[in-house]
C-alpha cells in the first residue's frame, strides 16, 4: 500500500491528466431547433406551457442555443420565445428572422429577457432560390443579406446568418456572401442544406471550403444544419464538423420538416463513440431517452422502434447468435453502454429466433435455475410457444415450465 499523501499526489496527477484530456477536446456547440424546427411538422403543435416545458428540459439537457421560434410568425410564438428567454438560465435563446427589418424589430422584442440573445438571420442563396423566389440576382442578395445582418447587429451582439439551401448554392458565392457578412458583424455562419441534397463527402467538402476560402472566417463559427430527405442529415452533419465546422443545428428525434433534422441524440454519442476524432459536446447524455420520451409524447410524434440511440428496439437482442454474444459480454453486439444515454439495461426479448443462452437467461431472471438436461426439455415446449406468439414474455415461461414440470423432474 502506498502512503496516503502519495495517494493523493497519484490521484490528483491522474484527475489533472483526465480534465486536460477532457479539455483538449474542441467544443462542438448543439443548436437545438425542436422548438422551431421540429414544430413545423404536421400535427405536432406545441401549446406555450409546453415550449417551457421542453425548453427547461434542453437547458438542463446542456444544449448551447435553443432556437425558441420565428417571433414574427404568430403572437403565440412571440410569446414563446418572450417566455422562455424569461426561463432559460444557461443556454443562448435564438429567435428566427427573415431578412426583413420589420421581423428582426420583433425577433429583438421577443429576446429582450434572454440572458443570452440571438437573432438568426438569412436569405436563400442558391440560384434557385435567388431566381424563383426572390426573382433577384447574387449581388441584390448579398446586398440584403448585408443590410440584415448589420441591422440584427444594432439589437444584439450574437447575430446567427443563413444560407438558405446553402447545399446547393455555388461554393464561391457562397464564400463571397459569407465573407460579406461575416463584415456586416455576423458571429455564427448557418450553412444549411436545407433539401437534404448533399452526399456526406460534398457537404464536408463546402464546409471545407469555406473554412479555406473565407477572409475572416476565423471571427465566425460555422454552423451545420442538415436535413434528412436522403436519410443523411447526421451523416453530413459529421462531415461538417471533421472539416471544420463547430455547431450543429438538430433537433430531439430528428423531428423537423418533411423527412426531419439532424438527430441530437445521434450526432451527440457519435462524437462521444469516437474519440479519435477529438471533438466532444456539453451534452448530459444520460438525458438523452428521458427527454426523447418527454419530446414525443408532448408532440404526439411516437418514435419508431429501430431509431438509433433512443428508439424502443436499440438496445433488445432477439436473435439467439446474438443474444448469446451480450449475455456473455455485453460488448459482443453494443457499442455504447445503455446506461450512457439514460436507458436502464440491454433487453433479451424471446421470439422463435432465441437459443437457448437466451430462455436460460431470462427463466433463471424469474427464479429458475436450469440445468442442461432440464433447459433442453423447456427449450422445445417453447418454440412451440414461439412458433405462435410473436415474443415470449415471463408469463409465458412460467407456463411453459409448469408444462414441461413432470419431464423435467423425470430427467433431474
Amino acid at each position: 500500500m502506498c502512503k496516503s499523501t502519495n495517494c493523493n499526489e497519484l490521484y490528483i496527477r491522474i484527475a489533472s491528466q483526465n480534465y486536460v484530456n477532457k479539455m483538449s477536446k474542441d467544443n462542438v456547440q448543439i443548436f437545438d431547433t425542436t422548438l422551431r424546427d421540429g414544430e413545423q411538422v404536421p400535427g405536432c403543435k406545441l401549446d406555450a406551457e409546453q415550449k417551457l416545458i421542453i425548453a427547461n428540459r434542453l437547458d438542463i439537457l446542456g444544449v448551447d442555443v435553443i432556437e425558441a421560434g420565428f417571433p414574427i410568425s404568430s403572437p403565440g410564438d412571440f410569446n414563446s420565445v418572450l417566455e422562455i428567454g424569461k426561463l432559460v438560465k444557461n443556454a443562448t435563446v435564438c429567435g428566427l428572422t427573415r431578412a426583413v427589418k420589420k421581423d428582426i424589430e420583433v425577433a429583438a422584442e421577443a429576446l429582450k429577457y434572454a440572458k443570452k440573445p440571438r437573432i438568426h438571420t438569412g436569405i436563400g442563396t442558391s440560384d434557385t432560390h435567388i431566381k424563383y423566389k426572390f426573382n433577384s440576382t447574387r449581388s441584390q442578395i448579398i446586398e440584403r443579406a448585408i443590410e440584415a445582418v448589420a441591422y440584427a447587429k444594432t439589437f444584439v451582439e450574437d447575430v446567427e446568418f443563413y444560407a438558405e439551401d446553402a447545399g446547393r448554392t455555388d461554393n464561391d458565392f457562397l464564400a463571397q456572401i459569407c465573407e460579406a457578412v461575416i463584415k456586416a458583424g455576423a458571429t455564427v455562419l448557418n450553412i444549411p442544406d436545407t433539401t437534404g441534397y448533399c452526399l456526406p463527402e460534398e457537404y464536408g467538402a463546402k464546409i471545407k471550403y469555406l473554412k479555406e476560402n473565407v477572409t475572416g472566417i476565423h471571427k465566425a463559427i460555422l454552423s451545420c444544419h442538415c436535413h434528412n430527405d436522403l436519410g443523411l442529415a447526421t451523416a453530413n452533419s459529421i462531415a461538417g464538423v471533421i472539416n471544420g465546422a463547430r455547431q450543429i443545428e438538430c433537433t430531439i428525434n430528428g423531428i423537423g420538416e418533411r423527412a426531419g433534422n439532424t438527430s441530437l441524440e445521434e450526432v451527440v454519442m457519435i462524437l462521444r463513440q469516437h474519440p479519435d476524432l477529438n471533438l466532444d459536446t456539453k451534452i448530459n447524455s444520460k438525458l438523452l431517452y428521458d427527454t426523447s420520451l418527454m419530446v414525443s409524447q408532448k408532440m404526439g410524434m411516437p418514435v419508431q422502434p429501430n431509431k438509433a440511440i433512443v428508439g424502443s428496439n436499440a438496445f433488445a437482442h432477439s436473435s439467439g447468435i446474438h443474444q448469446d454474444g451480450v449475455i456473455k459480454k455485453r460488448e459482443t453486439y453494443e457499442i455504447m453502454d445503455p446506461e450512457d444515454v439514460g436507458v436502464n439495461e440491454s433487453s433479451i426479448v424471446l421470439t422463435a429466433r432465441s437459443g437457448r443462452a437466451a430462455l436460460a437467461y431470462r427463466a433463471k431472471n424469474i427464479g429458475y435455475e436450469l440445468t442442461k438436461l432440464q433447459l433442453d426439455a423447456v427449450y422445445e415446449e417453447f418454440l412451440k410457444f414461439a412458433d405462435r406468439k410473436k415474443e415470449i414474455v415471463d408469463k409465458d415461461i412460467h407456463e411453459i415450465i409448469a408444462i414441461c414440470e413432470i419431464e423435467i423432474e423425470s430427467v433431474v
